[in-house]
């Protein structure tokens, strides 16, 4: 009898129980303190991204999240005028590599998921807005290290030993902020382009190829709409690295709920409204250009000049899923990134150095051996 009456409570909604040894997340008059356990056992439980629900270590139980809601933009100004700092949370920083993480009451750690250090102590502050939205994990630990693993040995300037025993650690699934902007644009320019053709002259008798710029004048109006552009709010993990393993689906991000940071971590912003939204013109403004450059055939930009208007700017502060490890190889680490919704990875591993030597001796071979047959031919 209890059997069944534990079937039938799988795949229902986790429970949400307030008690007073909880931990909020984030400040907010609409948030309940809350403790997610297994109503079944009692149990610990995590969001398993295989199934995309809450699992229960102990008894095997699964329950749905009950999350249809799609993110929604805000109006910009909310962001940039935002000095709210959230105290009711506990936050950790490593005294190593400085990184900050959101650790609820059932997942602290004093392992740091970025380095490995092992010295992490509390903080006070959560600066910032609590986030929208939420783009869960598709992809569990194993695949991840998978992944890694595959990817390591066909590194092409990897010692040979490393690709042999290459073996990923210490990996963690991290929730890393960014921010994605809205905006029109119109915009009026003004400038010179040139364009180069080929004349022919005599000279000495010889008739040479010359190359002569004929320069024209521009202007005219260009009309851009930008939808989502992401720009990454913490410092921890570098941009480039956040760059290279993209993209995320933040047009289905979800709306925020603390049960998909169920056996993760979550990464606090660090960057303000204002330097990220500087960032994402500096985006726009470089798309802008290339758009008008687009509609005309040149060779060299000699000026140009561009007045830009932005209307309907709009933000959304999400957390993405990326999963951080590395590979200890001869006492050093080498961290990893992998994108935990499509498993794109990018981050270092070794190289050998007489892997590069050779490289670059067949280099100069081949070099020398193309002098060799111009000055003979």
């Amino acid at each position: 009898m209890a059997d069944d009456l534990n079937k039938q409570e799988n795949n229902q909604k986790i429970e949400s129980t307030s008690q007073n040894t909880s931990t909020k997340i984030y400040s907010d008059d609409n948030i309940d303190v809350t403790t997610y356990k297994c109503p079944n056992c009692g149990g610990e439980t995590f969001f398993d991204p295989k199934v995309q629900k809450i699992h229960c270590l102990y008894c095997g139980s699964m329950f749905e999240i009950e999350n249809k809601t799609i993110a929604t933009e805000r109006n910009l100004t909310e962001l940039l005028e935002s000095g709210n700092v959230w105290t009711e949370a506990e936050v950790y920083q490593c005294k190593t590599c400085g990184a900050k993480e959101i650790l609820n009451s059932q997942e602290v750690s004093i392992k740091c998921p970025f380095c490995g250090t092992n010295n992490i102590i509390k903080t006070e502050e959560l600066p910032g807005l609590k986030p929208q939205g939420i783009t869960p994990f598709k992809l569990d630990k194993n695949q991840t290290s998978q992944i890694a693993t595959k990817w390591a040995k066909k590194k092409l300037y990897a010692p040979r030993d490393f690709k042999k025993s290459v073996k990923p650690e210490n990996i963690q699934g991290v929730y890393n902020p960014v921010f994605t902007f809205d905006a029109q644009t119109d915009s009026t320019y003004n400038g010179t382009l040139g364009k180069n053709y080929t004349t022919y002259r005599y000279i000495n008798g010889k008739r040479v190829a010359c190359t002569e710029t004929r320069y024209f004048n521009i202007s005219g109006l260009q009309t851009v709409t930008f939808d989502d552009i992401l720009i990454q709010a913490s410092s921890t993990i570098p941009t480039k690295i956040v760059n290279k393993i993209e993209p995320f689906p933040t047009k289905k991000a979800v709306e925020y709920k603390t049960e998909y940071l169920r056996g993760y971590f979550a990464n606090t912003y660090n960057k303000s409204g204002q330097e990220c939204w500087n960032e994402c013109k500096t985006i726009m403004n470089s798309t802008i250009e290339r758009q008008i450059l687009k509609r005309y055939d040149y060779d060299i930009k000699l000026s140009l000049n561009i007045q830009t208007s932005f209307m309907n700017e709009q933000y959304k502060y999400i957390l993405v899923p990326i999963y951080v490890g590395h590979y200890n190889y001869k006492n050093k680490l080498y961290n990893f990134y992998v994108n935990g919704y499509n498993g794109k990875i990018g981050g270092k591993t070794p190289v050998s150095k007489i892997k590069i030597s050779i490289t670059i001796l067949i280099g100069l071979l081949i070099l020398v051996g193309f002098l060799l047959l111009m000055t003979y031919a």
